[in-house]
């Protein structure tokens, strides 16, 4: 693989901008004056933390949150990996962009920006039990394109995803980062059967198999065994960090990103929130293999970003009781006894 492609983005991972400490303090100076216990609203706390630190804003904000939802095919699904047929992806996306998506509605409800960005629909990428999924030109490329499609005055990106096949692509990522086999990593999906599931198994062991000694970087990995949307979402955590706004990732497959951008450099996903854990068994696992939570974990596997937005939801009423409830000064409220 020709590392040459990857040099400027593997130099944006390591050189992202570090978090605002003081912006920090800001926010906890006034959760102290609120009229509450110290510390009684929990995790609520901590994302408004979260918020300043990677906004780099003493007074957060969320009045451009965005999800941003990738979606390609991949020609693994070949392999009977996937309960459904690759052509509703396409129609998938269709339902988004009309309003008939979970993720639609849960945006629609909280007013979160949706954005659905396609990437060669009608190309599927390499069937990656018999080819590498995409070369390095093109994952360099894509990548890119995942870094331009942040723009405007984004200050919460949400990233989630749809690709029919993409679970057994992400499972094939995980164990060639984290070791271990198809029946570790691979679940159930879209709701495969177990003659499915003994299916997306082998496909991962049989992609493991044929590109044995080429998957010597992350960048490698990516390539040979990835999928464009994964490239993307990867690109749009990165330029996330170099533009000052917080992440929040959505589950199993979108995690994989964030996988690949951890194993160039550990902190270069600082800036990011994993939003719940999935159903999909491997996605603790793979949380745990980058010394990460999920906020939530309320049994979805849904992916699309439903889970990333649900969390940015918590996100807008954390901020809006930090903003807006009374100080002990305005309400007359006695503080604590010394």
């Amino acid at each position: 693989m020709t590392a040459s492609a990857f040099v400027d983005i593997q130099d944006l991972l390591m050189l992202g901008p570090e978090g605002d400490e003081a912006a920090v303090e800001a926010v906890r100076a006034r959760d102290s004056q609120l009229t509450k216990p110290a510390g009684s609203l929990g995790e609520l706390e901590k994302l408004v933390e979260f918020l300043a630190r990677w906004q780099g804003k003493a007074s957060p904000t969320m009045d451009d949150p965005m999800v941003a939802i990738f979606a390609a095919n991949h020609g693994v699904t070949d392999q009977g990996v996937s309960a459904f047929p690759r052509e509703v992806t396409t129609q998938m996306v269709a339902n988004f962009t009309n309003g008939g998506a979970a993720i639609s509605q849960i945006c629609a409800l909280h007013e979160i920006n949706l954005r659905v960005f396609e990437l060669a629909l009608d190309v599927p990428t390499g069937d990656i039990t018999v080819v590498p999924a995409m070369d390095a030109r093109t994952t360099a490329a894509t990548i890119a394109y995942g870094m331009e499609a942040i723009a405007g005055d984004v200050d919460l990106l949400c990233i989630g995803e749809m690709g029919i096949g993409n679970t057994t692509v992400a499972a094939a990522l995980y164990a060639a980062l984290y070791g271990g086999s198809g029946a570790d990593w691979a679940g159930r999906g879209t709701g495969v059967d177990d003659e499915g599931l003994k299916r997306k198994a082998d496909a991962v062991d049989r992609a493991l198999a044929r590109h044995a000694g080429r998957l010597t970087t992350p960048f490698d990995i990516l390539s040979h065994l990835g999928g464009r949307e994964i490239a993307a979402m990867l690109g749009a955590i990165i330029a996330a960090r170099h533009q000052k706004i917080p992440v929040i990732v959505d589950g199993f497959v979108a995690t994989s990103a964030a996988a690949i951008a951890h194993a160039v450099n550990p902190s270069a996903i600082d800036h990011c929130l994993f939003a719940h854990v999935s159903a999909e068994g491997g996605h603790a696992r793979a949380l745990e293999a980058m010394g990460r939570k999920g906020l939530l974990n309320l049994g979805m596997r849904l992916g699309e970003g439903s889970g990333a937005a649900i969390a940015a939801a918590l996100c807008k009423t954390a901020l809006h009781l930090h903003k807006n409830m009374a100080t002990f000064a305005e309400a007359a409220v006695a503080g604590k006894i010394e």
